[in-house]
């Protein structure tokens, strides 16, 4: 019998090493060596899922220059929201992962979409539902698809013989944490195991030229399970994100060797699956008949889409010793350093008063042009004014109190007019000249945090 080998691999950057180290010298994270077992098998490994003419088995070195450029065309899904997060489609050859929390919605998602795609063979490997469970969730979505084929398998060689049989133009695997290969001697989950799983459903799509989704999970402080060579070794990844208490979902891209990181796709959760939103403003934005304090509009950009969101805010006078700071869809220490901006250059005492910040509609929000708005809407709940509600702010504050200019502000006002606002205040240093006259709304430009104050309060 042969001696069993063990290894020890950081399960937050996959690294190995043959003995166990209190501290991670790649990622420097402490306690996260786990020993797995690892036995190779190279004469079956060889194998695998490919024929024996398979065009790699010749590989060679070829210059650069005697390649031959071809645009492979992108397979177009029925979901607008997906192809934008995409750059366009799905990329023939792709390996594309996707996480989110448990119960988020991503095998309805991926279900739904395979199902709408009726013009591609799709092959859904599922480890974790049954064929029954599957089916009772494809039929509340009421789509039907002659050409969707379902396994429900673990073991990475069964699950490429079935592809070798069906041939299909796309897989989508669910999830790649429960996915087994057998040469590895560790259990599913394992970091061995899923870069293994990884690695083997890589080369089936660079091979074939057919696009491969994996559906991951993720940890308790959100990030993707497993280690973090698992996302270097994919070519896009996608996080799907929300509050379940919320009925909108936002996939986001975090990677993506085909098109932007920077995009956003919207949907809204409904009893009959996904449904995409073309526009999320209305969606972020209240109406209300009564005029409000503490509630400030911001004119942002997620990606290549500018959104109108609503930004509140609460002011009370601090009961405690130490005032409190929440915030809820921004960042904390953003929150503190314009509460030291209106202390400093305006003077405001927010030293002693407990300050409670929102972003509506469960958005998270990174995009430093919501400055102004956050600090209006402070500022509105400090004074106890309402602000006027056909008006908007895009702008970020600088420490000195100044407002600074931000990018692509043209796109920003043209949405704030879709939406019948009538005034909007961005900062006057904007190094491109705005063309008023190309606008029917209001254009108010400002350089200073007491400036602003004055034009609203006095």
């Amino acid at each position: 019998m042969s001696k069993i080998k063990t290894a020890f691999f950081c399960s937050n950057c996959g690294y190995e090493s043959p003995k166990w180290s209190g501290k991670c010298p790649s990622c420097n994270s402490w306690n996260t060596f786990v020993e797995e077992v690892i036995s190779k098998d190279v004469s079956q490994k060889e194998k695998q899922w490919r024929n024996d003419d398979s065009k790699n088995n010749g590989a060679k070195t070829i210059a650069l220059n005697e390649i031959k450029s071809s645009e492979h065309q992108r397979i177009v899904t029925g979901d607008a929201e997906l192809n934008r997060v995409l750059g366009g489609g799905i990329v023939p050859g792709s390996l594309v992962l996707v996480a989110g929390e448990p119960g988020i919605g991503k095998s309805t998602l991926f279900l739904q979409n395979a199902l709408q795609m009726k013009n591609i063979t799709t092959l859904y490997i599922s480890g974790e539902e049954s064929d029954q469970q599957i089916k009772l969730r494809a039929d509340r979505l009421k789509v039907q698809n002659e050409s969707f084929y379902l396994l429900t398998e673990t073991l990475t060689q069964t699950i490429f013989q079935e592809i070798k049989k069906l041939q299909p133009d796309l897989v989508i695997v669910d999830s790649i944490q429960t996915i087994q290969s057998p040469y590895i001697d560790s259990s599913p989950g394992s970091v061995s195991q899923i870069r293994e799983c990884t690695s083997e459903f890589q080369r089936f799509a660079k091979d074939t030229n057919i696009p491969v989704f994996l559906i991951g999970h993720i940890t308790k402080d959100g990030s993707i399970a497993g280690p973090k060579i698992l996302e270097h070794m994919v070519d896009t990844v996608l996080q799907f994100e929300g509050d379940r208490h919320y009925a909108y979902r936002i996939l986001r891209t975090l990677k993506n060797r085909f098109g932007s990181t920077a995009e956003l796709g919207i949907y809204e959760m409904s009893s009959e699956g996904m449904r995409g939103v073309n526009n999320p403003s209305d969606i972020l934005l209240t109406q209300k008949e009564d005029r409000l304090s503490g509630i400030a509009i911001a004119a942002t950009i997620e990606g290549m889409r500018p959104l109108l969101i609503e930004v509140q805010a609460l002011v009370t006078q601090s009961v405690y010793g130490t005032p409190q700071r929440t915030v809820s869809g921004f960042d904390l220490r953003r929150l503190q350093l314009l509460l030291a901006v209106l202390e400093k250059r305006g003077g405001f005492h927010f030293g002693v008063k407990d300050v409670f910040l929102n972003i509506a509609g469960g958005i998270k929000v990174e995009d430093p042009s919501i400055d102004l708005a956050v600090l209006c809407s402070l500022l509105s709940s400090y004074e106890d004014i309402p602000l006027p509600y056909d008006i908007c702010f895009a702008g970020e504050v600088g420490l000195s109190g100044e407002i600074r200019a931000v990018n692509r502000i043209e796109q920003r006002i043209a949405e704030a007019e879709k939406l019948g606002f009538e005034k909007i205040i961005v900062s006057k240093y904007t190094q491109k000249a705005i063309n008023h006259q190309q606008f029917n709304i209001e254009i108010v430009q400002m350089g200073r945090v007491e400036e602003l104050y004055q034009y609203l309060f006095n």
